[in-house]
């Protein structure tokens, strides 16, 4: 798995032997009668807190861990329940907790990566997406991360086409941020009235002028802003991350552009009602403000805050191409994708 992140918060590290500790527990579990009634409040497993393993993919990473965890275990709904996290490039965890990685709420880059949890198996609700909001726990939309003061006047991504800039996205092949950038470019193009064929010529003049594609967005924006290029295609909420942080980076929101949606759903297997508890949290008026002030667009469209986040002039849906099923299979197979086909040609690794 590419630079996935594991992080326990407010764990406690108790110095005696398992042995002695073990015993200890015995001794007092057996002087307290098990009584449920009257007990003290002792800081052990006993108060009914349940763990919730959250895996994700990068960008979220320290909004959860910051901001949202803690806010959730403030409310009479998460006292006593604690989070374990993991965070990295969407595709890598996606296939990580196929492969038995505890998760509990798993929140995604975008639906393909969801879905495998349905398709190999049944780790998640085939109806995840009939969940509130369709599944979606935010959106954003995908810009242009320039060097501040934008000098090479990047404003769509057609310039990324026509002017001599290096740029820098993660790989599609592990990342879901990068397939959305490609997505968009692809987009773009349609929009300016060129035909698919042109549209995936837009896309390999892209990825042949790409210096760099790590792993995960959030490798990307380190990459580049330690150096790396002279634009990056990015979330919305990684520019915005990047600004309040003050590195030294501007971005743009082209004229046509792609809304990213990421999905999340709790696991079949979670602990209730804990999991769904924290999931209707995140859709919470709380949890949607907590969300739009670390720069994700809210998808409650009451909460959305035009000024922070204005709409471009021509939005476009993955929905536009048949949605993530179809794009995944037409650009992104490892094999007959026309994406990976290009990758291929460029000597870029396409194996997940």
């Amino acid at each position: 798995m590419r630079n996935a992140r594991n992080t326990r918060r407010r764990s406690v590290k108790i110095g005696l032997p398992a042995a002695l500790l073990a015993l200890l527990v015995a001794v007092f579990a057996s002087g307290c009668g098990g009584s449920s009634s009257g007990g003290s409040s002792s800081g052990s497993s006993s108060s009914g807190g349940a763990k919730l393993d959250v895996v994700g993919y990068s960008t979220p990473e320290s909004v959860y861990a910051e901001s949202l965890e803690p806010a959730f275990e403030k409310t009479a709904a998460g006292k006593g329940d604690s989070f374990s996290n993991s965070f990295g490039a969407s595709g890598d965890q996606s296939r990580a907790v196929v492969a038995g990685q505890p998760a509990a709420v798993v929140h995604f880059s975008q639906a393909g990566d969801m879905e495998r949890l349905v398709e190999e198996g049944e780790i998640v609700s085939k109806n995840w997406d009939k969940q509130p909001y369709g599944g979606i726990a935010t959106d954003s939309v995908v810009v242009l991360v320039v060097r501040k003061g934008n000098p090479q006047g990047i404003k769509s991504f057609d310039d990324l086409q026509t002017k001599d800039v290096g740029i820098v996205t993660p790989n599609p092949f592990s990342s879901g941020s990068a397939r959305w950038n490609i997505m968009a470019v692809y987009g773009a193009a349609l929009n300016e009235g060129k035909s698919p064929d042109q549209a995936l010529e837009a896309v390999k003049t892209v990825l042949e002028k790409t210096k760099a594609q790590p792993g995960s967005a959030r490798d990307a924006l380190a990459a580049f802003t330690q150096g790396e290029g002279d634009v990056l295609i990015s979330y919305e909420n990684e520019a915005i991350k990047a600004e309040k942080e003050g590195e030294d980076v501007e971005y743009v929101i082209p004229p046509s552009t792609l809304q990213i949606e990421t999905p999340i759903a709790v696991t079949e297997k979670a602990p209730e009602p804990a999991a769904e508890d924290f999931l209707k949290f995140l859709w919470s008026d709380a949890g949607q403000e907590i969300w739009a002030e670390n720069g994700y667009r809210p998808v409650n469209p009451k909460l959305v805050d035009p000024v922070q986040f204005p709409t471009p002039k021509e939005l476009f849906k993955i929905s536009q191409f048949g949605g993530w099923g179809k794009v995944n299979g037409d650009f992104f197979d490892e094999e007959t994708g026309s994406v990976a086909k290009i990758e291929g040609e460029l000597g870029v690794s396409t194996s997940g």
